[in-house]
């Protein structure tokens, strides 16, 4: 498999890290559309929400509620926006499913909006 966030996750291609466990992993967005924009992805390989089966209402659980602190700690407690594309109607660009966090100290103006 050639997906880019697997290597990312093995660590074959650097990413600015801001928080990895066991299930997920964060990184910083390398074309960021806002002053925070990090991509919450899992650990496991799914290539898209399309793809999501019962076994995974824990890690996509998860990854909700860690948006929240991670907005936080990350320079937006005011709120943030979060968007996941899927498939190629949804304009998913890489296919190993990954959540957009998005925010900033300022509310988010078009350039924010996938």
């Amino acid at each position: 498999m050639n997906c880019l966030f697997c290597r990312i996750i093995k660590g074959e291609i650097p990413s600015k890290k801001v928080y990895e466990d066991q299930d997920l992993l964060v990184f910083h967005d390398i074309a960021p559309k806002a002053p925070l924009h990090l991509l919450v992805i899992p650990k496991e390989h799914i290539e898209s929400m399309q793809d999501l089966e019962d076994r995974h209402i824990e890690v996509m659980g998860k990854m909700m509620v860690l948006a929240r602190q991670l907005a936080r700690d990350h320079g937006s407690p005011e709120g943030f926006r979060t968007v996941v594309n899927t498939g190629k109607v949804g304009r998913q660009e890489v296919y190993h499913l990954h959540m957009h966090l998005l925010g900033g100290p300022t509310p988010l103006g078009a350039s924010a909006a996938f």
